[in-house]
């Protein structure tokens, strides 16, 4: 028995920023509202779907606690078509709709929107501000500018959202020290709930990241901030949000007190989710599972009645226990190693202390921690500890 979260992807936006590498797209709104009947009737034939591509699903889900709509820009749909889709999860499945997501980009949200989507039953907003400097914004290929968020605010705040998230990304190109500053100090000033901070990472799957390592100027590659100066601007966003009363409970992310990002804790703990979508991937603590990336191809399956999952993995001994370190040490609260060691049948303590004596964990009686100062560079510590 179990409380299940329910991720929704919705791959569609106004403009592709030039640092992302997701699988999104620009289309006509006239698609939006067959994708979204497609994913109602992924949702509704779930168990169907999930059967023929081999799928062992739990039929014992006592709640649906979590909806994270993503994207995509999914504040760019409809209301109504957000309603609809919130109200086939509450048919499908059990729901307590404790905290119920909506990824939204600033200059998308009007008075009459955030209404409608209070009434659906959305009560958290999670904003791609990711920098409070028009140059920087511009520069990313961003649509919205900083007065777009100074004016969506309060427009949510008066529709009774009580719980926004804004993102942050810290190194994009042009963006200075002082630059960066600047946008923690406007983003805590207007004091949401939850505040995420991303270090920016250069792959060939965006962009700027392509151009960067071929070596070009366009996107203004040559003005992203080194390395250094990027670790710089974590350190200084740790410094300032904890000075503002904000926690850090995981790498990227910071909470006023109780309002830590209950879906996501779930992906860190291993928890069970259902993502429904093009591209949406789902754990059930026995398999993984992820959904076609194209979205005309998505719907074209889901329309046969045919499920749409691209691939299944099966969660092994050993997957399941890299898992447990490479997710679980994300949290800043640590992981178990004694219930780790007895519940996989191995001994740590050899492999700990070499980490251990090299700083880039430490220890308190059973508690495992990334060390504090190696939080930035993460995943060099998670390499170590997979080997």
């Amino acid at each position: 028995m179990g409380n299940y979260g329910v991720y929704i992807q919705v791959p569609f936006c106004h403009t592709k920023c030039t640092y992302c590498n997701f699988h999104t797209g620009v289309v006509s709104e006239g698609r939006f509202a067959p994708y979204i009947a497609a994913v109602q009737q992924e949702i509704s034939s779930h168990a169907k779907l999930f059967e023929t591509a081999g799928i062992s699903m739990p039929l014992d889900i006592d709640s649906v606690d979590t909806v994270y709509i993503g994207g995509g820009t999914p504040s760019l749909l409809d209301p109504r078509l957000l309603s609809n889709l919130l109200q086939t999860i509450r048919e499908t499945f059990p729901c307590a709709g404790d905290e119920v997501t909506l990824e939204a980009d600033p200059e998308t949200v009007e008075p009459d929107k955030a209404a409608q989507w209070v009434a659906s039953g959305i009560n958290r907003i999670s904003f791609g501000s990711q920098s409070f400097v028009d140059e920087e914004l511009q520069a990313a290929g961003r649509r919205h500018r900083r007065e777009d968020i100074f004016r969506a605010v309060p427009i949510l705040r008066e529709a009774g959202i009580r719980n926004i998230s804004f993102d942050l990304i810290a190194g994009l190109p042009k963006q200075t020290r002082a630059s960066w500053w600047h946008s923690l100090s406007e983003a805590i000033g207007l004091r949401p709930e939850h505040i995420s901070v991303y270090m920016m990472e250069i792959d060939e799957g965006s962009r700027l990241g392509l151009e960067v390592l071929r070596g070009g100027a366009r996107y203004s590659a040559r003005d992203l901030p080194s390395e250094e100066a990027i670790a710089e601007f974590y350190a200084l966003a740790q410094a300032e949000l904890a000075s503002a009363g904000y926690e850090q409970y995981e790498i990227s992310n910071w909470a006023l007190g109780g309002y830590a990002s209950k879906h996501n804790l779930k992906y860190w703990r291993r928890e069970p989710y259902l993502g429904f979508g093009a591209g949406a991937h789902s754990f059930s603590g026995r398999q993984r599972w992820a959904n076609l990336h194209d979205a005309a191809k998505y719907v074209f399956a889901i329309s046969a009645d045919q499920p749409a999952v691209e691939s299944v993995e099966p969660v092994t001994q050993k997957a399941a226990l890299e898992e447990e370190f490479f997710l679980g040490l994300r949290e800043l609260a640590g992981i178990d190693l004694a219930r780790i060691e007895r519940q996989y049948g191995v001994n740590l303590k050899e492999k700990v202390e070499r980490l251990r004596s090299n700083g880039m964990v430490e220890r308190r009686g059973n508690i495992l921690r990334l060390a504090p100062a190696k939080l930035s560079i993460s995943n060099e510590v998670f390499v170590e500890l997979l080997r």
